[in-house]
């Protein structure tokens, strides 16, 4: 099995105790390069915010052109490290999802998030999920596999038994981070923390411990998913609906509540970014 990519740049973003790697997740060119602006190293992909943009569904294989076609654009900024989330990988095909990686990491990609929900509920049978992960270390030994259960998503008898079995089984296949969306208890948070020996990454709900408690947990990665894609929808209602009742609205200069102006949008491209 190929060595973890400890010295990546990526990879040393999640070995810094006490600081864990904030990754704010992005779904197109623009939302990627304001992201950039305010300093953030690393930059993810929301499937759902993809999908939706494209008007396909999520989680059912339908976007494997949609998230190589951004890769391809954001891959080549070179102003932050970019993890792209594949949902399974497309395919339960081993060798198909690592063609796929290989396509990625040439376009400039540096992680990705594989994960092992179905469309229908179900989660793929763990001895397949590790077999992807095998296969894309293999072709692929530099690209951080965050390896994703949905355990706690899912309608699983008993998540924490499957939980443990199926991150022991990720981290043995290569799997150089663990991700657990849904796993909100404090309690629960610091028990897998030091059971695994990978970086364990969380989905961040506005709910659940904060920041600085996540990284007091020993958390080593909180992604935003598609929280930023779904607070932009919902601004974008807001406005509307503001204007239509004969409401002030934001947005008509560049220093109305944060919101940029035509110009500085208009400008995210003026560099060939």
């Amino acid at each position: 099995m190929s060595a973890a990519p400890l010295g990546t740049p990526f990879a040393a973003l999640h070995r810094r105790p006490g600081e864990p790697l904030l990754l704010p997740n992005a779904w197109d060119h623009a939302s990627a390069a304001v992201l950039a602006e305010q300093g953030f190293a690393a930059i993810g992909t929301t499937s759902l915010g993809v999908a939706a943009a494209a008007g396909l569904p999520d989680g059912a294989a339908a976007t494997r052109d949609e998230t190589l076609r951004l890769a391809r654009r954001l891959g080549r900024s070179g102003r932050y490290l970019l993890s792209v989330d594949v949902e399974n990988g497309f395919s339960d095909d081993p060798s198909e999802v690592a063609a796929l990686a290989v396509e990625l990491a040439e376009s400039g990609v540096v992680g990705i998030n594989l994960e092992d929900g179905r469309p229908d509920g179900t989660l793929t049978p763990a001895a397949v999920h590790t077999a992807k992960i095998a296969a894309i270390k293999d072709a692929v030994p530099a690209l951080f596999v965050n390896a994703r259960t949905d355990t706690h998503w899912l309608a699983v008898p008993d998540p924490v038994e499957e939980t443990d079995r199926r991150l022991a089984a990720y981290e043995r296949a290569g799997a150089d981070g663990l991700f657990v969306p849904g796993l909100t208890d404090p309690a629960a948070v610091a028990r897998i923390c030091g059971a695994v020996t990978a970086p364990l990454n969380v989905l961040y709900s506005p709910t659940g411990p904060a920041l600085a408690e996540l990284a007091a947990l020993g958390v080593a990665r909180v992604s935003l998913g598609s929280l930023l894609y779904r607070t932009a929808l919902a601004a974008a209602v807001s406005t509307a609906l503001a204007v239509r009742g004969g409401e002030p609205a934001a947005g008509g200069s560049a220093d109305s509540a944060g919101i940029p102006g035509y110009a500085a949008v208009r400008s995210l491209y003026a560099d060939g970014r």
